[in-house]
């Protein structure tokens, strides 16, 4: 599935998180192996949810930190430099918070009830996002129940919000159920990048 979806992307225009809460440490530096080749394979990056020495021995490009997490510079310690460091967020304040404590992007929502899991929060919609956006010096990305229509439907509305306004718009998307419950999911993901375009 991860290849298949990676391969419909354009070289260097997606990234990969491993995100696996059940599999041992091990175990799941074998898993981050395995997606690193595929990642070389075809010019996607890796990131690491949360276990920064799972993505040390993995040489993935960076870690993702939830909320609840390490602090932005303490995995910087660990991490290093060259490789980037990314925070969940839910708020504009803790985008803020974020771009100050040095992350290098933040992933922001839910913005819609998530596609791949029950709501674990209030959707933020599309104002919510642009919120976001507009207290950001560093990329977002939008998460949660992000599909190819809801990203068309986002383009509008922010287009609109725009010419109200001068705002900075997210750098792009981060989807889970929008590639992964599909059944072909190297359509799914040109669909979305034919969105984003």
């Amino acid at each position: 599935m991860v290849e298949a979806a990676l391969a419909a992307a354009p070289p260097d225009a997606v990234a990969l998180q491993l995100r696996e809460k059940d599999l041992e440490g091990g175990k799941l530096v074998e898993l981050a192996r395995e997606l690193r080749v595929i990642c070389d394979r075809h010019r996607a990056r890796l990131l690491v949810n949360d276990r920064l020495d799972v993505a040390i021995a993995s040489r993935a490009d960076g870690v993702h930190l939830p909320a609840n997490s390490f602090a932005v510079a303490d995995a910087r310690a660990l991490i290093g430099h060259d490789r980037l460091v990314g925070v969940s967020t839910h708020e504009p304040a803790e985008v803020i918070a974020a771009s100050r404590a040095g992350a290098d992007f933040v992933v922001y929502g839910p913005v819609f009830d998530p596609i791949s899991k029950g709501a674990y929060a209030t959707a933020r919609g599309a104002d919510g996002l642009i919120a976001a956006c507009d207290a950001a010096s560093i990329p977002v990305f939008a998460l949660g129940g992000i599909s190819a229509t809801r990203v068309r439907e986002m383009r509008a509305q922010i287009a609109i919000a725009k010419a109200q306004k001068a705002l900075a718009r997210p750098a792009g998307v981060a989807v889970i159920g929008a590639i992964f419950v599909s059944p072909d999911p190297a359509d799914a993901m040109r669909d979305l990048i034919d969105a984003l375009a």
